[in-house]
């Protein structure tokens, strides 16, 4: 193949006449005499395609940059710098461009993603239902390699508006390990979540429903018809165990006899609950349709309901209750133990806290009960006083 050498313009370029047919080769090549490494190759038909001709581990190289007209002079030379920016750090050029040909997109990581975390991961259905609902639709066909630190914080403020600023976390800690799960696989190199920073969060805002609303909330439940969202949510505030331990429970691990439940994967680790009285009669007139006490709705799956948000919103509004979230449900089970009584040493068993700092946030419970039982004594000496005073005006007045 014959080389020449001329400074690439548009005008250059035109000029070129077609790789003779009587040539052995199939192109006339071309060098840059900007930048040398930029070729460019007119074949028998006057088809011109920019290449860059490099040496990678003592191996000659031609990689395809694009045809002119439609990639630009000033394109190509860019293309071929960039090149040797990576070829200054020991990366081939080409095995980059491949894996980026390669590279899946958001959607199709997050299959990948799902199939690998649902064998270990005890949230991976919350980690679907944020894809399904938000995620997938946000990021859908943009390859992984295209999603910028920006994006993925207008995505977190966004949601944060949409939603809360707690939910915003979640999500984001979802990216996080998604993208972090492409980096173990060695798709990417580095994650675009990895100078987020959360939201802060007030843990300690908490909102409980009062005995009046707890009464409303049920008579609301009478009228709804979906019959198993509404047995879970029961269950909830009855046990005050967390959302995915009450929508996974399966019947084998239900014991109507000993009056307990057993959690083999709970948050902090397997545990067993004890049932009240209320929660006993719920789970005897539950029909065993399926492996799970409250079953999906799809036919022919032997899946867990997935999420009972829909249903508790509409029996809240039914029930004339705001502001409250389905966690509440066990914030108020925490504080009807309190208020009845129960020390923060049994709030944190019957939650299964593993730390007890968990259970501090209820101490301002607690110490209203201390309060009221102080209040107790205080009424039985006032009423001791006026006795033994209205006994001397008595004995005084006699």
């Amino acid at each position: 193949m014959v080389t020449r050498k001329l400074r690439f313009t548009n005008r250059s370029l035109d000029a070129l006449p077609p790789c003779p047919t009587s040539s052995a080769s199939k192109a006339t090549e071309y060098s840059d005499l900007e930048v040398p490494c930029l070729k460019a190759l007119v074949s028998k038909t006057r088809e011109i395609v920019f290449y860059h001709r490099y040496v990678y581990g003592n191996k000659k190289q031609a990689m395809r940059i694009g045809g002119y007209p439609g990639t630009t002079i000033l394109e190509a030379r860019q293309r071929v710098q960039d090149n040797k920016g990576k070829l200054d750090v020991n990366i081939d050029p080409k095995e980059e461009t491949n894996r980026i040909k390669g590279m899946p997109t958001f959607r199709e990581h997050a299959v990948a993603y799902l199939k690998f975390v649902k064998s270990y991961k005890r949230s991976a259905n919350a980690d679907e239902s944020k894809l399904r609902l938000y995620l997938n639709d946000h990021f859908a066909d943009r390859r992984l390699c295209d999603i910028s630190t920006r994006d993925v914080q207008a995505y977190h403020i966004m949601i944060a508006k949409k939603l809360s600023q707690s939910t915003a976390n979640r999500h984001l800690a979802l990216l996080s390990m998604l993208f972090n799960v492409a980096i173990q696989w060695d798709i990417l190199d580095r994650s675009p979540c990895k100078n987020v920073k959360k939201f802060k969060e007030d843990n300690q805002k908490q909102r409980f429903l009062s005995p009046d609303e707890i009464g409303r909330l049920y008579q609301a439940m009478e009228a709804e018809e979906n019959k198993v969202a509404v047995n879970a949510l029961k269950l909830l505030l009855l046990t005050g165990c967390r959302r995915e331990e009450i929508l996974q429970l399966k019947w084998e691990d239900v014991s109507l006899i000993s009056g307990t439940i057993f959690l083999p994967e709970s948050k902090t680790g397997s545990r067993h609950v004890q049932l009240n009285a209320a929660a006993v009669e719920l789970l005897e007139g539950i029909e065993r349709v399926s492996q799970f006490v409250f079953p999906g709705h799809i036919d022919g799956e032997n899946k867990p309901l997935n999420n009972p948000r829909k249903c508790f919103t509409r029996v809240l509004t039914a029930a004339g209750i705001e502001h409250i979230r389905l966690h509440d449900l066990r914030h108020t089970h925490a504080s009807l133990l309190i208020n009845n009584g129960a020390s923060l040493f049994i709030v944190q068993r019957a939650l299964g806290h593993s730390n007890p700092i968990t259970s501090q946030r209820y101490s301002h419970l607690s110490d209203k009960t201390l309060r009221d039982a102080s209040e107790t004594v205080s009424a039985v000496i006032s009423r001791a006083s006026k006795k033994a005073a209205d006994q001397a005006d008595a004995a005084q007045a006699a």
